[in-house]
């Protein structure tokens, strides 16, 4: 499982250890991955995904994951995000062809 963000993209970034000494070692910077459910009002389920904390608040800031998915081009979304908007999209068109009819 690689540690990188569903939403954002963000992922381990490498570095450097310097000691006192200035002696410099490899080191890995890791991304604050949490596994968060978030209900999707369009799918009626809760959504699973892996997201950074960065992710989870940009989510909340737009309005939860269907408004944030719906909002923004695909070309800013990672393939993982892209196929849950695919699905957000087809069971929004299907709710309002259902409605009209």
């Amino acid at each position: 499982m690689s540690r990188r963000c569903q939403i954002t993209g963000k992922g381990v970034l490498s570095g450097n250890n310097v000691s006192h000494a200035n002696n410099k070692t490899r080191r890995r910077f890791l991304p604050n991955i949490q596994h968060s459910s978030m209900l999707s009002d369009i799918l009626g389920i809760s959504i699973t995904m892996r997201l950074s904390t960065r992710g989870i608040r940009t989510v909340e800031h737009n309005g939860g994951i269907d408004a944030f998915l719906l909002s923004t081009p695909n070309t800013k979304l990672p393939v993982e995000a892209q196929v849950i908007k695919r699905r957000i999209i087809k069971a929004r068109d299907k709710k309002a062809a259902s409605a009209t009819a």
